[in-house]
């Protein structure tokens, strides 16, 4: 990583102190720049002065301590007084229909913004619909009682997991920019990280964010829908998966690997914000609405898939299979690498199970504790082996690295009957290949799902 620029002068303002914000603050305080980290909130103030990210991502406390005497923090607006560069950072919120609440961030921002000095430079890397940045600007302006605010975008790149490699070596930046000279400070400031940038209007920017993880999750939903077909017509999704990666025209790092709906709101959100401009200017969707009814589908996966293969457990078939089964989850996470389980979709399956009246047991290495409603009704365990003990089935629902270092013939003697439900086939080199096992996973060819989407309904 490059030093910063010789002419650095004052320090740089981060507003929004989530993922996103915590990331940026540590990762522009390790390459050498002075940052006043500001947050509203101040309980995740008070953790982020101790070292103490509000979400867990690996290395970040490590790099928050290796940079701590290039940053402040602070939960006042006026920690920005005459700052001359900020970048706003909030985690955007969005409920449980992944809509996002838009005017939070704008609001939160525009009074945290206040204080700048004239002539700011303000980035906003917020995942926010386009035109936000537009209206963060009128807003600011309202709040200032001046348009005397520069802005410019750099759209949210990171991935729970891997957030630091992706802010310090990027592929690339996307930068939005009004005019040469605004242009010439972000790469300026973008310098210690020596990636090449995408310039273009700031518009276009913030769309590209939209049509980016828009064909991510049309790739997701596309395989998925693909996989399913597989089960049903003795093909694997697997080897399909394989050949269109093969080619060319869609290469090997294609969202295209056959396994759980997409999750968590980032792919989910952009949708929503694609299907909220065409219904704004009167456009078709049609291919936006496909996307989230077929995602919304998928996630249902591993629920046909055990009560199709638990309907005929102790050899009668029950119109409730899993009243009274003991049913294991390994992983509750929303991705490994992270303690989050906000939209996880292994607490939404551990809920339709308890729904459903089955006794869960779950094991997770990053989770101490299960949300209020989950806590007295889901056994949270020690170790894998401990939540698999008893088990009709075990569901793997997070890739945690962990469990590709449990033995197949542990498992098979914790579990009381031999069933894994892997949609990802992460476990399929371990325990896939356990001939005592039925080992169910997304696409595969002769595990079909025989009930109806109704049925978990």
């Amino acid at each position: 990583m490059a030093a910063p620029p010789a002419n650095h002068v004052g320090a740089i303002g981060v507003v929004g102190l989530w993922h996103l914000g915590s990331v940026t603050a540590a990762c522009l305080a390790d390459a050498g720049y002075t940052v006043i980290a500001v947050d509203p909130d101040e309980a995740v103030v008070e953790r982020m002065a101790r070292g103490v990210p509000p979400v867990s991502e690996p290395g970040l406390p490590e790099l928050l301590e290796r940079a701590a005497e290039r940053l402040r923090f602070s939960s006042e607006a006026g920690a920005l007084a005459n700052v001359e560069r900020a970048w706003v950072t909030f985690d955007t919120p969005v409920d449980d229909d992944d809509n996002a609440d838009v005017d939070w961030v704008v609001e939160h921002a525009a009074r945290m913004l206040a204080p700048l000095a004239s002539d700011a430079l303000v980035i906003v890397s917020s995942q926010l619909p386009v035109g936000s940045v537009a209206r963060l600007q009128e807003r600011c302006a309202s709040e200032r009682g001046s348009d005397d605010l520069r802005f410019a975008c750099i759209p949210e790149n990171l991935r729970l997991g891997g957030a630091l490699d992706a802010f310090r070596s990027p592929e690339r930046f996307v930068v939005g920019a009004r005019g040469e000279r605004d242009l010439a400070e972000v790469s300026e400031l973008l310098a210690p990280f020596e990636a090449e940038i995408e310039s273009m209007r700031v518009e276009s920017a913030e769309m590209t964010k939209h049509a980016l993880n828009g064909f991510l999750a049309t790739s997701v939903a596309f395989i998925n829908e693909i996989a399913t077909i597989c089960e049903s017509v003795g093909a694997d999704a697997g080897e399909v998966s394989r050949g269109l990666k093969s080619e060319r025209r869609i290469g090997p790092r294609a969202y295209l690997a056959p396994g759980d709906a997409f999750a968590g709101g980032t792919l989910a959100r952009d949708i929503s914000f694609l299907r909220d401009l065409a219904d704004r200017y009167a456009l078709p969707d049609d291919v936006f609405a496909g996307v989230a009814n077929g995602n919304a589908a998928h996630k249902g996966w591993a629920q046909r898939k055990l009560l199709s293969l638990l309907a005929a457990r102790g050899g009668e078939r029950s119109e409730r299979p899993l009243a009274g089964a003991t049913i294991a989850i390994w992983g509750l996470t929303y991705k490994p690498g992270t303690d989050t389980l906000r939209r996880s979709s292994a607490i939404e399956l551990c809920r339709w199970l308890c729904s459903a009246g089955a006794d869960v047991r779950a094991h997770d290495p990053a989770v101490a504790q299960l949300p209020d409603d989950l806590a007295d009704a889901v056994t949270l365990c020690q170790t894998p082996l401990a939540a698999a003990s008893g088990a009709a089935a075990l569901v793997i629902s997070t890739a945690w690295p962990e469990y590709r270092e449990v033995a197949a013939g542990a498992v098979v003697d914790a579990l009381a009957q031999p069933l894994v439900i892997d949609a990802a086939a992460f476990l399929q080199a371990t325990l896939g290949v356990e001939r005592r096992l039925r080992y169910a996973h997304v696409g595969s060819a002769d595990q079909a799902v025989s009930t109806s989407a109704e049925a978990i309904s």
